[in-house]
Parts: C-alpha cells; sequence; structure tokens
C-alpha cells in the first residue's frame, strides 16, 4: 500500500473511533422530551416492520427505499450512545480490497472530502472489526417517533445512494474493455450498481450478527 494510503486508512479509523468514544460518554444527563431508551428503538424499528435483530446494544436491519426509480435494499444498523442523548445510525458498505494496489490514495481523499461535503451529521467511516467502510449519520434522541427515525434512514439511504461512485470499491481500478469482455465470456458477473436487485454480493453487518450476515444488500 502506497505511503499515503497507509496515512488515510487511519485518519478514518480515528473518526471511526467517535463511536467508541461516544459509548463512553457519563449517563447522568436529563432525559430529554421524546427520548428513546434501547428498547424503545427496537419497539420502532419493529413498528416500521424491519425486523431488526440485536446483537448486544445494536440493532441490525435491511431498509428498502426506491431511489429514482430504482429499489434499493441496505444493511443497516441503529445504537444509542452510552448517555442515550443521540442514535447513531450506520449504513454497511463495501469490504476494504485486500491487495494494496487496489487502494488508490485518491480514492480514500475522495472519501474524505465527502466527509466534509455530506454534512448534517453524517460521515464516511471504517470498521476494523470487519474491514467494512460504512456512512454513518449522528442524530439528537429528541422528539423522536417512527416518522422521525425512518425519515433518518431514507437520509441515510439517499446519501449512500448519491455517493455510490466515491464508496464503491468495484469503482476504484475500473477495469479495461478487455478485461469487461474477458469476465461477461466467461461467466462472471461484471461490479454492478448494488441497487440492482439482481445483484449476488452479500455484505456481513458485522462478525458476530451471523443472522444478519447472510442478506442480501440488494
Amino acid at each position: 500500500m502506497t505511503r499515503l494510503s497507509v496515512f488515510l486508512l487511519p485518519m478514518l479509523l480515528v473518526i471511526t473511533s467517535a463511536w467508541s468514544l461516544n459509548a463512553q460518554e457519563p449517563a447522568d444527563k436529563p432525559k430529554r422530551e421524546g427520548q428513546l431508551s434501547e428498547e424503545d428503538l427496537g419497539k420502532v424499528l419493529r413498528a416500521m416492520s424491519l425486523q431488526p435483530t440485536k446483537t448486544e446494544k445494536r440493532y441490525d436491519f435491511a431498509f428498502k427505499n426506491s431511489i429514482r426509480g430504482e429499489e434499493w435494499k441496505f444493511s443497516m444498523s441503529t445504537v444509542l450512545s452510552r448517555d442515550e442523548q443521540s442514535i447513531w445510525v450506520m449504513a454497511w458498505l463495501d469490504q476494504v480490497p485486500r491487495k494494496s494496489a487496489d487502494v488508490p490514495r485518491e480514492s480514500l481523499l475522495r472519501l474524505l472530502a465527502a466527509n466534509d461535503r455530506l454534512g448534517n451529521g453524517k460521515f464516511f467511516a471504517f470498521i476494523p472489526s470487519n474491514k467494512r467502510f460504512v456512512l454513518q449519520r449522528v442524530v439528537p434522541n429528541e422528539r423522536m417517533n417512527t416518522r422521525q427515525l425512518y425519515n433518518v434512514l431514507k437520509d441515510l439511504s439517499l446519501s449512500v445512494a448519491d455517493e455510490y461512485p466515491v464508496w464503491a470499491t468495484a469503482n476504484w481500478n475500473p477495469k479495461s474493455k478487455t478485461q469487461i469482455a474477458n469476465d461477461s465470456s466467461s461467466g462472471r458477473s461484471v461490479p454492478t450498481n448494488p441497487a440492482n436487485p439482481n445483484r449476488s454480493n452479500r455484505i456481513r453487518a458485522s462478525e458476530s450478527a451471523s443472522k444478519f450476515s447472510d442478506r442480501t444488500v440488494n
């Protein structure tokens, strides 16, 4: 891996560490109006017919959304901060390529630039435990109900779709026309937009969430 790539991945790890740091905040703040408890969060997700799977304190689920006439199916997770003052929502993306040559420094720079552009509590991060990129959003845990949380999930899903050219690792090192032709003739599938309902790739929410890990992204 190039020197800059080695430098940029730790930067994404620093961003990701905000999740764990946030979980260590003392739970001594007053309860807000419309603040969800851990149990309430699960009830709200089930009220949206999302059928969440609970892993420790985190809820894993599949979220569907129609974006510009195309059906998407996302692997998502949500969890409360330790003080329950905020809700963290995560959309699971591609796994980091194993070969360093497939991790161009320009692609990592685009991810960091996207963090500055996204705003609204959204940012890309890297999860070391399963070597996956994620798009996360942090929202205040107040005046929260089924409709409010649905809007948060919908907003995050739209950003995942809009930023597909940035985070999709299949786009980082485009194949030549000859390679694409060879893949097609050999029967191997060419990387496609994950919104395609026919895509066969699978994604894992976490190494410990075995039930959720078998669900397709789309």
